[in-house]
């Protein structure tokens, strides 16, 4: 019995390199696409590579651009001819305030948020269905209540909810479709600059008042990979965030 393959997708750094760092060592066969983290992606191949050989590679593309999505999918399927999980966890996230938004942010958030995880699981859903596979999408709690001053995002990934949902019901019943739902778990790079206060006060906003980590992420991926009869679930690990009482 051949070894399982995942496709993770923005997996060089960050939740996704923890991801597939986890389903590795549960024996998957790891696929690490990236875009721009080349040299992050590189590094995470040899790391893999010399705990079991020839276990993981990396692919490069930009799902912003439709055909590099159709060209993952079809070097993915390629490398072992399968593909038993797929984790949609590649994001953009960044603020677009109403007044200040543009076309361009629209693309950019809905493409990398939403739409390249559609058609990664359409091209590859008969692969999934042939061996009774899985589809995982990082979704986020502001999918749910948008986040103030990222009103795209927010869009992007209540999209990506409903998509989880509709799927479990399209590729039923030989392909698992669910979500995970993030809470605070690492600070965005982008804002670096966010204060101590700031910081505390997002943290407040949880029930177990403080953070997670990233491999909490990859253990509740690693859960519904291996639970055989959930499916169409979102899991929210956020410290209880969601349910937090203004």
């Amino acid at each position: 019995m051949t070894a399982p393959v995942a496709l993770v997708t923005g997996a060089a750094r960050r939740i996704g390199a923890s991801i597939a760092r986890l389903l590795h060592k549960q024996g998957y066969q790891i696929i690490i696409h990236h875009n721009r983290s080349t040299e992050a992606a590189n590094l995470l191949v040899t790391e893999l590579n010399q705990i079991r050989a020839t276990s993981a590679i990396s692919l490069q593309a930009d799902l912003n651009n439709h055909t590099e999505v159709q060209q993952l999918s079809d070097q993915a399927l390629n490398w072992q001819g399968k593909v038993d999980l797929l984790v949609n966890n590649a994001s953009s996230f960044y603020p677009t305030p109403v007044e200040q938004s543009s076309e361009n942010q629209w693309e950019d958030l809905l493409n990398s948020n939403l739409k390249a995880a559609y058609f990664l699981s359409a091209r590859l859903s008969a692969s999934l269905k042939q061996h009774q596979g899985c589809i995982i999408n990082l979704i986020d709690i502001h999918a749910q209540r948008g986040l103030p001053d990222y009103p795209i995002y927010s869009i992007a990934k209540a999209g990506l909810q409903m998509m989880t949902l509709s799927l479990a019901k399209e590729l039923a019943p030989s392909v698992r479709v669910n979500g995970v739902s993030p809470g605070p778990i690492l600070w965005p790079e982008a804002e670096a600059a966010i204060n101590n206060n700031e910081k505390n006060a997002i943290i407040e906003k949880t029930l177990l008042k403080r953070t997670g980590c990233p491999e909490d992420i990859a253990e509740a991926v690693l859960f519904l990979a291996q639970q055989q009869f959930i499916t169409g679930q979102i899991l929210a690990v956020d410290g209880g965030k969601s349910l937090f009482s203004h």
